[in-house]
């Protein structure tokens, strides 16, 4: 059984999964509970861990995987996002779990959207490429706008979930909160997926792994191209 904070930040965990596609960040879970420290949320994900309702991916920080909910949390419809297709959708429970019937595939709704090449979760690569091919995902993970999809390459968003390999599913966007996980296209030339923050008068692209440095430029040299909704992993 687990204790009331235990439930808690698991549901925190699994909704902001269900809505973004990616964990939260140890403070916002520290936030979120209304703990005085981040040393309280590394006990609560230690407990759930230990108990089989989580994972902790290896070799990545704060890279969470909700593997299954209490009984009584678990919702009654609709299905998870996992059991659309062989890929693990982020946001849902990671491993499959007994649940009710799925309704039939003809009642999952899904859409195609393009992918436009990768997108460097790093050191900045190219800027975004052409259409090389369209993916099916489901209408409720997208919502509503235009949609694309990238590949991931680099490992500087680790600790908000994001790996190398992923495919990351983004709205077209030209503005964003401070917060917001971002495609910005810096000088016209380079492509990158990092969360956008303001110093100032100046655009700040910040990484989710200490190895990498924030990057402050002039609001003229970054223009943001979509805001992330969501992200595809595939297991082999």
């Amino acid at each position: 059984m687990l204790t009331k904070k235990q439930q808690e930040l698991l549901l925190f965990i699994h909704e902001r999964m269900k809505e973004t596609g990616v964990p939260p960040s140890f403070d916002e879970m520290k936030d979120a509970l209304e703990l005085a420290s981040k040393s309280g949320i590394h006990r609560l994900i230690t407990a759930l861990e230990e108990r089989g309702f989580i994972r902790r991916l290896p070799n990545r920080a704060r890279a969470l995987e909700v593997l299954k909910l209490p009984e009584a949390m678990i919702p009654a419809s609709p299905p998870r996002r996992g059991t659309f297709s062989p890929s693990v959708i982020e946001g849902s429970l990671g491993k499959p779990q007994p649940a009710p019937p799925a309704k039939p595939v003809e009642e999952i709704r899904s859409t195609s959207i393009p992918v436009m090449g990768r997108i460097a979760a790093g050191v900045p690569i190219s800027a975004i490429q052409n259409n090389t091919h369209d993916i099916s995902v489901p209408m409720e993970m997208i919502g509503h706008g235009e949609h694309y999809a990238l590949e991931v390459k680099g490992d500087s968003m680790i600790d908000a979930g994001i790996l190398d390999g992923d495919t990351v599913i983004i709205r077209n966007a030209t503005t964003a909160t401070p917060g917001d996980i971002i495609v910005a296209l810096v000088d016209d030339e380079e492509a990158t997926l990092k969360r956008f923050r303001r110093k100032g008068a100046s655009i700040a692209l910040e990484a989710a792994n200490p190895a990498y440095e924030t990057r402050i430029f002039g609001p003229d040299r970054v223009k943001i191209q979509g805001k992330l909704v969501g992200l595809i992993r595939r297991y082999h």
